[in-house]
């Protein structure tokens, strides 16, 4: 146990104490339009199914008791805590992650995408005409 416990210290200072290549400029506006896009996607998803629920719970028992809870926690003041919270902290993780996202594709624009960097891109823009039957990113 001591000797993998030294063994991570050891490779995190190790990895502490390199530098980390800096990514391309068009690898990430790529990877930010790509982000945009899958967000846009959830964000259509999400619409559809709460729009779908909505009509099926209309009228229902069931439904009035949906809408009784969603009132139920849109007013407790624990859930609005919480909810407050998790913002603050997305807030203050975010510097974190944009860099740690940064380091990410700099590692991978030096070192993985002369190797896959072809097939990433061949796949993605197989996958998108079924995205974009399934999961549009525009409402029509």
């Amino acid at each position: 146990m001591k000797l993998a416990l030294a063994l991570i210290v050891a490779l995190q200072v190790s990895v502490c104490l390199c530098v980390l290549p800096e990514p391309d400029a068009e690898l990430v506006k790529k990877y930010n339009d790509l982000k945009a896009t899958f967000l846009k996607r959830l964000a259509n998803a999400y619409e559809t199914i709460h729009t779908t629920l909505v009509k099926l719970a209309e009228g229902t028992i069931t439904g009035e008791k949906l809408k009784e809870i969603a009132q139920h926690v849109k007013e407790n003041e624990r859930i609005q805590v919480i909810a407050k919270l998790a913002a603050a902290l997305g807030e203050e993780l975010q510097p974190a992650l944009e860099k740690a996202r940064l380091d990410a594709l700099g590692v991978y624009g030096e070192y993985l995408r002369p190797y896959v960097g072809l097939y990433l891109d061949t796949a993605i823009n197989n996958i998108k005409p079924m995205l974009d039957t399934w999961l549009p990113a525009e409402k029509h």
